[in-house]
Order: C-alpha cells, then structure tokens, then sequence
C-alpha cells in the first residue's frame, strides 16, 4: 500500500533556514528529509531524540573555534608533525 503525504507548512528565521538549508544538504539531504528524519526518531523513542539544553559555546568560545579553522587551512601557517619539532621551532 503506498503511503500518503501531507504538505505541512513551518515557519522558521530566513537566516536559520539558510544555515540548516546548507548544513542538510552537506550531509546528502534536503530540510524536508531532515524533518521527517527527526519526527521518525521522535514517535520511535516517544520524545525529541537530543538533549535541549543551554550548554552552548559562548561568543569568545565560539571565535576561537572559528579562528582555529581558518588558521587549520591556511596554507601560509606553519605546521607541526609533533611536540619536540614545535618546542624545538620556540627554542630558535
């Protein structure tokens, strides 16, 4: 038996769209697909399947991290294979 679909209508932050638009769709899927995902995993454990919580990075946290990955992949930066070949680039 085929099943039947509904068209349901969520209204979300243009900018919140964007970003969860861009993350879905690295990961092979689009916002309709990542919804259905989450309302199965709702009804199969009977409530939202993560932690709702405010333990998120706050604004300095989250510009370090920010700053790690640019400098991650600059090529212009030095790199280190270990400890001993940083400590001895400091000791210079």
């Amino acid at each position: 038996m085929a099943s039947q679909t509904k068209n349901i209508s969520i209204r979300m932050d243009a900018d919140l769209k964007t970003q969860a638009d861009a993350l879905f769709s690295e990961l092979g899927m689009n916002l309709s697909t990542a919804f259905n995902i989450f309302v199965r995993q709702s009804l199969r454990e009977g409530k939202i399947p993560f932690d709702i919580s405010l333990s998120q990075p706050n604004k300095e946290t989250i510009a370090a991290m920010l700053e790690a990955e640019r400098i991650a992949k600059d090529p212009s930066v030095k790199g280190y294979n270990d400890l001993d070949e940083l400590f001895a680039y400091l000791k210079k």
